[in-house]
């Protein structure tokens, strides 16, 4: 990832309606989720949660699919660990980093 990628996924995820729909998309995993589930789990107002998943899409830190009449959101999951990539890229002074990672645990993500 460059810096100018990370600074806009950052920037993107640096408001607290944009933050908790991410999250909200993590947990949901591949399947994704709709704008309609988002905005009734969320209390979110449909063109606030509109414009912050635009926002999220702009960052490529979540992709869209048309299923049917609905679009469904997903957490752009290669593009996240990417970011957690570049982010740690250097920790631990360069030296083997003690913190397990979520793949190296299994997780999937």
């Amino acid at each position: 990832m460059e810096a100018d990628q990370v600074v806009k996924a950052l920037a993107a995820l640096a408001h607290p309606i944009r933050l908790q729909v991410f999250r909200a998309l993590v947990v949901s995993g591949p399947p994704g989720l709709t704008p309609g589930v988002m905005q009734e789990g969320l209390g979110v107002p449909a063109a606030t949660l509109s414009f912050h998943l635009k926002e999220l899409a702009a960052a490529g830190l979540v992709s869209t699919e048309r299923a049917s009449r609905h679009i469904v959101y997903r957490a752009a999951f290669e593009r996240m660990n990417a970011l957690l990539g570049y982010l740690t890229e250097n920790c631990c002074q360069g030296a083997g980093c003690l913190v397990e990672t979520k793949a190296e645990a299994g997780c999937g993500c």
